[in-house]
């Protein structure tokens, strides 16, 4: 560099600019590297996930795990101390009626409490704002003071009228035999009761599983207990019954554990075949929603009349799909496309950000001088002169670089006559200046494809140029000519 350039612009020396880091066309594939989340990850109910979403259960899940120790224990004492003595004294189908029964009971206990029991989704902002909009017109609160939306809503189904009660947490109506459960904070599809052993709610979509592992579970605990009983008799045959009582203690412990549990457990599976048979859920038989007799008024509507057709459409009806998908990804939020610029290149949008070196600031103001000089040529503006230039606030070609706000030129609304030379020589610094300054010529810049003419002066001025008083004029009127181009196109 020659050394009439050096001054205040030494420290503003130019380098390649780089806009791959910070290009808008490449924000998808920054997206793209982010984890999608899913939606069980921000579901808005009391549930605990595991495996990805694909295990759901309640929060409160201690009794669960008491459930399955219990279960697990009992049945495995009774394989490891009574099953070898009974096999060879009775008969080997012993150990194998027990281990088909353990296994549909763990079976079934674990269908239950790891599915969905039929959760209804929660009404989304569009969904509620447009429900309670209807609310308002059905109620004719257009305006004025507030008017809480009614609580139920009532229709018919089989001659009954049925109230739907309104949910206030999950901003929908609730269908027929639905209820929302505290616990899991869930509205549930044939919401029946929340179990505590299962460690889930029982509804529409894990009753069938729920009243085959209690009835199971009967059978098994029966089973147990009688064979246990028939163990501990056998041996006191041979040894006497305290004998017997001490060379198999796991026998007595199993006899004591079935004991207090089968009265329970047979009961509650005697319960539910009742409602089954009836085609109630726990929480309408607490509630006395529905009457057995056909001929009362509050007769039960969903029940076919008939105990075989009933039990039918409980145990063997298609199982309703999952109406959350729990599994499934957030939709993320659509980019915004960028502002269109209508024809003029807006040099340096991608550099605009808050925290720049020094060199893009260098750079930026240099591209601001320029597009201030080439705006007079193509707009019916007036003209910068070089005091407003060096004015306050202004950055000037021979001052040195500061930060500058950068905004969008304003596209022309129309391509009026060119202005005089004198609009370009107030730009340009006065010929009886002492020190010459560095420029750079409008093509430094990134130019848009096809906007200048091959062969025109600023099409192949690519490096920086000292001028002097004499190659001011040959400059000028090379830019005067490069600019009339430039509006041709």
């Amino acid at each position: 560099m020659p050394p009439g350039g050096g001054g205040p612009m030494t420290d503003c020396e130019y380098s390649q600019i780089s806009t791959h880091s910070s290009s808008p066309m490449e924000s998808p594939h920054k997206k793209r590297k982010i984890a999608a989340r899913r939606k069980w990850e921000v579901f808005p109910g009391r549930n605990k996930f595991f495996c990805n979403g694909r295990i759901m259960m309640a929060r409160q899940t201690g009794v669960f795990y008491l459930t399955l120790v219990l279960i697990l224990a009992t049945s495995g004492l009774f394989f490891a101390f009574d099953c070898p003595y009974l096999a060879v004294r009775i008969t080997p189908a012993i150990p194998v009626v027990g281990g088909i029964l353990f296994f549909f009971v763990i079976g079934t206990l674990l269908r239950t409490s790891f599915s969905d029991p039929g959760v209804l989704p929660r009404a989304t902002p569009d969904e509620a704002a447009d429900l309670e909009r209807q609310i308002d017109i059905a109620n004719g609160t257009s305006s004025g003071g507030y008017r809480p939306p009614p609580r139920t809503k009532e229709v018919i189904i089989n001659g009954q009228t049925v109230k739907l009660k309104y949910c206030f947490t999950c901003k929908i109506f609730r269908p027929p035999r639905a209820s929302h459960c505290s616990l899991c904070d869930n509205c549930v599809e044939r919401f029946d009761h929340h179990c505590p052993w299962v460690g889930n709610c029982v509804g529409k979509r894990n009753y069938r599983f729920f009243y085959m592992f209690i009835l199971s579970l009967s059978f098994l605990t029966v089973f147990i207990f009688a064979f246990v009983t028939t163990h501990v008799i056998l041996r006191s045959q041979q040894t006497g019954f305290l004998n017997a009582l001490k060379d198999s203690p796991a026998s007595v412990l199993e006899a004591v554990v079935c004991f207090f549990s089968v009265w329970s457990i047979v009961g509650l599976s005697g319960f539910h075949t009742y409602l089954i048979s009836s085609n109630q859920t726990t929480n309408e038989d607490i509630k006395g929603s529905w009457s057995n007799k056909r001929g009362k008024e509050n007769y039960n509507p969903y029940s076919y009349g008939n105990i075989f057709t009933n039990c039918c459409a409980a145990l063997c009806g298609p199982i309703s799909p999952s109406l959350i998908d729990r599994r499934g990804y957030i939709q993320p939020d659509t980019p915004q496309p960028a502002a269109p610029s209508n024809g003029v290149t807006m040099y340096g949008a991608t550099q605009s950000q808050s925290n720049m070196c020094d060199q893009d600031q260098c750079i930026q103001s240099t591209k601001f001088v320029l597009q201030a000089a080439a705006t007079p040529l193509l707009q019916s503006e007036p003209s910068l002169t070089s005091d407003e230039l060096h004015g306050p606030g202004k950055a000037g070609l021979g001052t040195p670089c500061t930060s500058l706000t950068l905004g969008p030129p304003t596209p022309p609304s129309s391509m009026p006559n060119l202005a005089s030379e004198a609009a370009l020589a107030d730009v340009l610094p006065l010929k009886d200046e002492q020190v010459a300054h560095q420029f750079l010529t409008p093509d430094e810049a990134p130019s848009p494809p096809r906007r200048l003419v091959p062969g025109s002066p600023l099409a192949h001025s690519r490096t920086m140029h000292t001028l002097g008083l004499a190659s001011q004029d040959s400059l000028h009127e090379d830019s005067v000519r490069g600019l009339v181009k430039l509006s041709s196109v």
